[in-house]
């Protein structure tokens, strides 16, 4: 039950993801608008109304998708990917205690899922609850090893708190699980200008030009490493 309950939510992450990507604003009111006329149909469709919420997430109606999660939730207060989503909602919504409370009640039900922890991770981080979140990334990064998400969200949160050399370490972790990502190298080029480390910095800008990058985009990281 629990590892269909997690394919279900992966697969709703990925789902919401390319239709981000994939459509126009008016395509994606069209959606929201079809969906709005369905459930009229059918009110009791969780599936579907789960997919008009996910409509209102990527138009960011907070409050209208936050009102299709409690609704769902009201006749199954464990369906995971409501928690998931509300908790996002609310984030957003900078109302952190409720977010925290979905995203532990997610976690209760599917113990270690990554974008619980990773969610609750930089909730606690926002919302200033440094050893919580420092908690939380640490047990992510346990129990996925291997994940440069992970490495890279807990370089984030020790840049953020003035960490660097730590930073440095976290990111250079990301980056050897994913190498080619250049986010990371950027996010790293910064920690160690910050350290006073301007000609490693300047390699890892160089990389990402390599890359594809813009140069013009990182002009300020660039002059920086120049000062």
């Amino acid at each position: 039950m629990i590892i269909t309950k997690r394919i279900s939510v992966i697969l709703l992450f990925v789902w919401i993801a390319h239709s981000a990507y994939s459509q126009t604003y008016q395509q994606l009111c069209d959606s929201l608008e079809y969906a709005t006329s369905m459930l009229k149909k059918f009110p009791e469709n969780t599936d579907l109304r789960l997919k008009k919420a996910s409509w209102n997430l990527l138009l960011e109606q907070w409050a209208y998708a936050q009102k299709e999660y409690d609704h769902i939730l009201l006749a199954d207060s464990m369906n995971i990917a409501a928690l998931y989503y509300r908790a996002y909602t609310n984030e957003k919504m900078h109302r952190y205690k409720f977010a925290r409370k979905d995203y532990e009640n997610m976690l209760k039900n599917v113990p270690g899922n990554f974008n619980g922890l990773l969610g609750l991770a930089l909730l606690n981080q926002k919302d200033m609850h440094y050893t919580d979140a420092m908690n939380n990334i640490n047990l992510l990064i346990q129990q996925y090893p291997d994940s440069a998400v992970a490495y890279a969200a807990r370089a984030g949160i020790e840049k953020e708190r003035g960490m660097y050399e730590l930073a440095e370490y976290d990111f250079t972790e990301a980056i050897k699980r994913d190498s080619k990502n250049a986010d990371y190298r950027i996010a790293r080029a910064d920690v160690r200008i910050l350290m006073g480390k301007k000609k490693l910095a300047h390699q890892d800008l160089d990389y990402v030009v390599g890359l594809g990058v813009p140069r013009p985009s990182l002009n300020d990281l660039y002059a920086r490493c120049k000062e």
